[in-house]
């Protein structure tokens, strides 16, 4: 490969990676490293790295396997244009995945249990797509699993890495954080369904939205959201008794998060065309980039000034997304 073939496949595989949406599993492994012991920076930077990568290499990795929906709902990705093969994108993602596994297991021998769980759960996730009962579910158990590896990142290998000395050391906020991330993303995943009606029912992936219509998925989703709020409220009570100003900024993501999901509920159940979703979606990515700032704030007050730094790095990408339906 040449050098400028070279960098027009780094541009391409840039744009598979959604750049826009690495900060969902970059703040969701933030979190986890917020609700362990004090980390060293070289380290904070080593596990983010890998978090904010590793939602890229990963969706890559799912888009192989989703050429006929992705074919129909979003031609513009390169996959889909045959500016990169499959092969190609198979091999770098998985590649990339390993990367980011072996940055987390350095840190903590027991995530290479988790890495190990994550690579399989994105090799198998489009199995369970086309399932209206398992799709959101399936891909949650995923992205949640990314609090707990970066709360073992901040244990620190030098803790023993058995799972009983996990379990015996369980706080009670990585219980919440896990519930606002698995039904968070969960909503996410169900709104994302809606935007790729036409597609997913031309090519057999039978999901909620396809299966039994837009207004009873919104009500599920409903559901999701009340039930990722439940986990913020699970995460956040219990640092209450401790309150200082310094946590203010902290009750202002959570708020601003609250706010975004409510949006996003209301919009939810207004949609009626698929190319109408995506007012819907993105405030639910909003609502959880916030909910899961406010919570890593919340243990880490001084991480504000980072954490608000990284919610408007997650803003503008967003809104320069290249096709303004897809999320």
């Amino acid at each position: 490969m040449t050098g400028q073939g070279l960098l027009a496949f780094v541009r391409w595989y840039v744009i598979t990676m959604r750049p826009y949406l690495l900060f969902v599993s970059g703040i969701t492994g933030i979190l986890g490293l917020a609700l362990g012991p004090a980390i060293g920076l070289s380290s904070a930077l080593l596990a983010g790295s890998a978090f904010f990568l590793s939602y890229g290499f990963g969706q890559a990795l799912t888009d192989c396997f989703q050429l006929d929906t992705d074919s129909l709902s979003a031609p513009y990705r390169p996959l889909v244009q045959g500016r990169l093969s499959r092969r190609q994108v198979l091999a770098v993602s998985l590649a990339g995945l390993l990367f980011c596994g072996a940055l987390l297991i350095r840190l903590h021998p027991l995530n290479a249990l988790f890495a190990g769980l994550t690579v399989f759960g994105l090799a198998t996730y489009t199995f369970f797509k086309r399932r209206w009962w398992s799709g959101p579910f399936y891909n949650a158990w995923i992205v949640a699993l990314l609090v707990v590896m970066g709360y073992l990142a901040a244990v620190g290998a030098d803790a023993a890495p058995g799972v009983q000395r996990l379990l015996l050391g369980w706080p009670t906020g990585l219980t919440g954080a896990l519930i606002v991330a698995f039904f968070g993303y969960a909503n996410f995943v169900l709104t994302g369904y809606y935007k790729d009606l036409s597609a997913d029912r031309a090519t057999g992936y039978h999901t909620l939205p396809v299966r039994f219509g837009l207004r009873p998925s919104a009500v599920v989703s409903d559901g999701f959201a009340v039930l990722a709020l439940a986990g913020v409220l699970v995460a956040g009570v219990p640092q209450l008794p401790g309150w200082t100003w310094s946590m203010l900024p902290a009750v202002a993501f959570v708020a601003a998060g609250s706010v975004a999901a409510t949006a996003a509920q209301i919009r939810l159940h207004r949609v009626r065309d698929e190319g109408d979703a995506h007012v819907a979606i993105v405030p639910v990515v909003h609502a959880y980039v916030l909910w899961l700032a406010g919570l890593a704030t919340l243990y880490q007050p001084d991480w504000a000034p980072a954490l608000l730094v990284l919610y408007a790095a997650f803003a503008v990408t967003m809104a320069r997304r290249p096709e303004t339906e897809q999320i």
